[in-house]
């Protein structure tokens, strides 16, 4: 079995950003993974193994369980705890393609997620999963462990950037950032300093906004 990635941009994913009536909460819907269409590693997931995979995370959030994402698509199938930024709340199919709603959580990394997309940023999506696949791009035995959260490439063709990596590598003000983002939660002053914060690092990476 092989550790599947697939990435799709806020416009192939066709996100939507949802808030909650009391505006606290916020939510992405969209695509999750695509079917019957070769992608650009040249996979091609059938229908029926994307809605088998689909049924199966569906069946782990009806037992009660959770399904935690990440703002960063690491090369293994565990999830970090220091990363995670949203939880998937359902699955569905729709057509060929396989589409969820997941909610941003009050986590470091999901208080800057949020914060991003409020202030216009295009962020896109990311399956984690495992599966076989043939010499000609073919996927089965196709399992989902979760769905991240990534930023666009301002370049169309580029792979999309890996916030978590991004944050990390900027050096004390990744840190600060970080640091600000913790103490939203507890501190509503940190909220203007987590705005400005995450604007200056809008400005120095290679991300889309709208």
């Amino acid at each position: 079995m092989l550790t599947l990635k697939e990435n799709l941009t806020y416009g192939q994913a066709k996100i939507i950003t949802e808030a909650s009536q009391v505006g606290k909460d916020l939510f992405m819907q969209g695509i999750f993974v695509q079917g019957d269409k070769r992608n650009q590693n040249q996979r091609v997931y059938p229908v029926n193994e994307i809605s088998k995979a689909v049924t199966n995370i569906q069946e782990r959030l009806d037992s009660g369980l959770s399904v935690l994402g990440e703002a960063d698509h690491p090369d293994d199938l565990q999830v970090n705890l220091d990363r995670v930024s949203h939880m998937i709340e359902k699955m569905w199919m729709d057509g060929q393609d396989g589409y969820g709603r997941l909610k941003l959580l009050p986590t470091p990394m999901g208080n800057i997620c949020k914060t991003l997309l409020e202030n216009g940023v295009k962020l896109g999506v990311s399956s984690r999963g495992s599966g076989n696949v043939t010499e000609s791009g073919d996927v089965s035995d196709f399992e989902i462990q979760t769905v991240d959260i990534v930023a666009n490439p301002s370049a169309p063709d580029a792979y999309p950037n890996t916030l978590y990596e991004q944050i990390m590598n900027n050096g004390k003000r990744g840190n600060i950032l970080l640091d600000v983002a913790t103490a939203v939660n507890d501190d509503k002053i940190a909220e203007v300093y987590l705005q400005k914060e995450v604007l200056q690092f809008i400005e120095k990476l290679d991300i889309r906004r709208n």
